[in-house]
């Protein structure tokens, strides 16, 4: 069965000086500010493209890491993944990098870099990203 989401952005004005606001439709959670300088230079509480790519690539990775520990018999206790999206003006998104660290009880390191790599490759956000270059470091923790 295929899901559809959807998001929609308002702008105003040009480029550099313009303003926007996005919101998430299909959750209705929330609207949030979007500018460019939040995107090339401080976020000062508001967001851009690549923090939401950067939000649905962290959730993404999670939740296939934590299905693909399940089906290799290992129940994780925990996944905590942060997902670093960088833009470059000009250029565009140049890269996703994922910092995974997790407790997962009676997994060797050898098969949970094993796991961690798989969903790296796997999560539908990677190949979504599959333009770009994704890197990871990922812990196991006790």
């Amino acid at each position: 069965m295929a899901a559809t989401r959807t998001a929609h952005t308002v702008w105003n004005g040009d480029l550099i000086t313009g303003s926007g606001q996005t919101t998430l439709d299909s959750s209705g959670l929330g609207t949030f500010d979007v500018t460019w300088k939040a995107r090339t230079e401080a976020a000062e509480g508001k967001t851009s493209p690549e923090e939401l790519i950067a939000a649905a690539h962290a959730s993404c990775f999670s939740m296939a890491f934590s299905n693909m520990l399940a089906q290799a018999g290992h129940a994780p206790e925990e996944v905590n993944t942060k997902a670093d999206v960088t833009f470059v003006p000009g250029t565009g998104i140049t890269g996703s990098h994922l910092t995974v660290s997790a407790k997962i009880p009676g997994i060797s390191e050898e098969e949970f870099q094993r796991i961690a790599g798989e969903a790296k490759t796997g999560c539908p956000v990677s190949g979504a990203l599959a333009s770009i270059e994704i890197t990871m470091d990922a812990s196991l923790e006790s």
